[in-house]
């Protein structure tokens, strides 16, 4: 039996609150949404330009340890080189050209040192079709692979790589250039 003159409380939201909450999540999502999509981007980026250092440099040092000639080229299945190895969209492999063949190709005896598949959401791109690299006293292949997001040059970075092997990363060309995310020759 109810109180004459008790107070009843209810637990529930007015239509009127309930909105504004809603309204305070939508304005939320709303700026965190590009932040996560831009942090994504970063990420794979940031992992395939990684990868392609962690390439360079075990190609460079398994070069002098082997005292072979170490090939890094852009493969589509891990076995041969590409035709058109400029586009590194579709992965690469680094394996020991130990029969000298002209251009390098892996055959079933050369030892696979290591293949990866990117997963950035654009382009990579090469100015030069594979990379080798020599034992001591021996000039390596210098390039830059640049690698490009769908968000255009602006954020595109490269690994250019000197004559003695040595992989930097960098947000402008050799000469100090900005990228360009266009085709590459």
């Amino acid at each position: 039996m109810e109180r004459a003159g008790a107070r009843q409380t209810s637990s529930g939201l007015t239509l009127w609150e309930l909105l504004g909450v809603l309204a305070i999540i939508a304005v939320t999502l709303g700026l965190a949404v590009p932040g996560i999509r831009h942090w994504q981007l970063d990420a794979r980026r940031i992992a395939d330009v990684n990868a392609m250092v962690t390439a360079v440099q075990l190609a460079r040092s398994e070069a002098a340890k082997r005292g072979r000639p170490v090939v890094l080229c852009q493969s589509t299945d891990r076995r041969v080189c590409a035709e058109s190895g400029r586009r590194y969209v579709d992965g690469w492999m680094v394996f020991v050209n130990e029969d000298d063949q002209r251009p390098p190709a892996r055959t079933a005896n050369e030892p696979l040192l290591w293949a990866y598949v990117p997963g950035l959401v654009g382009s990579i791109a090469s100015n030069r079709p594979l990379y080798e690299f020599r034992p001591f006293t021996w000039r390596s292949t210098n390039g830059t692979i640049t690698f490009c997001d769908t968000r255009g040059g602006t954020h595109a970075r490269a690994v250019i790589v000197s004559y003695t092997g040595r992989p930097r990363v960098s947000d402008r060309t050799a000469d100090r250039r900005p990228l360009s995310c266009g085709e590459l020759p």
